[in-house]
């Protein structure tokens, strides 16, 4: 039996030094990083720029982690290399601005890790993929000898919730990542795809960022929740049925995970898991909000259509534009994978029944504009 470490650690605030021992130690929890990495490699922190947000906003991976990784990586003898493709399009304007807001910039100057800018892409074979089989990825993952995944805990209104294996999403450039939301509308498809995604990426190690997580309408639009944890592992399957665990969230509620185990990449059985550090049960918060935004598949694959029209208009959660607190950016125009907004006045208005209930408009957006609705019935039939 294979037995993966997952190393979970407290650290209650983003004081660095603090956070530096809590990496130090979760490398040694894990057997040491020459035991993943060698000496004079080129490794890239896949971190999570989602947007251009404040690392307060508990948005982005905040800089404290980014840095204490970089610094005993670069000391070790590595050559680092910080990156991400944002939503939106993939240039460097936009990768300068979100670097600098982030605070990746900083980091970049304390540490000597260079930021990447390398916006071009990749077509590449992707053979252990389910349902992608070809990948078009960003350039700058295919100069780097190996990727850490430094990803953020938050809610996800369209997968429940993102951690290390979704963070690998990232790694498809900018507005590609649209095609991937269009052609896979289903939760349990679009699953599969970030599965597929994070297997050609094949970090060795993750780290996620729990010291503060977002609850409620992540991954940008929800709230800060004290969490106090370092969880590292060289699995990010199993890291991400470590961090289900702390907030209260079981693996059949989420595809992403159900489809893991289902796949065989990790196993809901804790005898495959060796947690080590503190007590994993010492930050589980059993209030943690989770949006409930799940579609509702159960009428097959061919339903009357008069049944299908009932279920969109009845059951399905829908994006609901908050015009008085639109800045008219058209972010979430520009961004919508269906192509089905438009702006009217500087004002977005939205195709409701040509949606694919992506979310990309709620989760981009600047000024939390966008709330999702969840019918009355849907909340009524989601209790049972």
């Amino acid at each position: 039996m294979i037995i993966i470490l997952v190393s979970v650690l407290g650290c209650n605030n983003y004081e660095y030094e603090k956070v530096k021992s809590a990496i130090a130690q979760s490398f040694a929890n894990l057997g040491g990083i020459s035991k993943y990495i060698n000496k004079n490699e080129t490794v890239l922190l896949k971190v999570n720029l989602i947007m251009k947000k404040n690392p307060d906003e508990a948005a982005t991976t905040h800089p404290a982690i980014v840095r204490a990784l970089a610094e005993i990586l670069i000391n070790y003898g590595c050559n680092v290399v910080i990156g991400d493709s944002p939503g939106g399009p993939f240039r460097e304007s936009l990768l300068r601005s979100i670097y600098k807001t982030t605070g990746m910039e900083e980091v970049a100057a304390q540490t000597g890790a260079a930021l990447n800018y390398n916006t071009g892409t990749t077509h590449v074979d992707n053979t252990n993929g389910h349902i992608l089989k070809h990948l078009t990825v960003a350039d700058f993952i295919t100069k780097v000898d190996k990727i850490i995944s430094v990803s953020k805990l938050k809610a996800h209104c369209m997968t429940k919730m993102t951690g290390a294996t979704k963070n690998m999403f990232g790694t498809i450039p900018g507005t590609v990542k649209a095609e991937y939301h269009f052609n896979c509308p289903d939760p349990t498809t679009f699953a599969d795809c970030l599965i597929d995604i994070c297997l050609n990426a094949s970090p060795v190690l993750s780290f996620m960022d729990a010291i503060v997580a977002m609850e409620g309408h992540g991954p940008t639009g929800g709230e800060p929740r004290q969490i106090g944890a370092i969880i590292a592992s060289p699995s990010p399957y199993e890291l991400d049925l470590a961090a289900s665990k702390i907030i209260n969230v079981k693996p059949d509620q989420v595809p992403m995970l159900t489809r893991m185990i289902q796949r065989g990449l990790c196993s809901a059985s804790p005898e495959h898991i060796k947690y080590v550090g503190d007590n994993i049960n010492n930050f589980v918060k059993t209030d943690f909000v989770i949006p409930k935004t799940g579609s509702m598949h159960f009428l097959g694959d061919n339903p009357p259509k008069f049944l299908e029209d009932f279920v969109k208009h009845n059951l399905h959660p829908k994006p609901v534009f908050r015009h008085d607190l639109c800045i008219g950016c058209g972010d979430c125009a520009l961004n919508c994978p269906a192509k089905i907004i438009t702006m009217k006045d500087h004002k977005p208005y939205v195709d409701i029944d040509k949606c694919i209930r992506c979310f990309c408009c709620q989760e981009l957006c600047p000024k939390k504009a966008v709330d999702i609705h969840r019918p009355l019935l849907l909340k009524i039939l989601s209790k049972f």
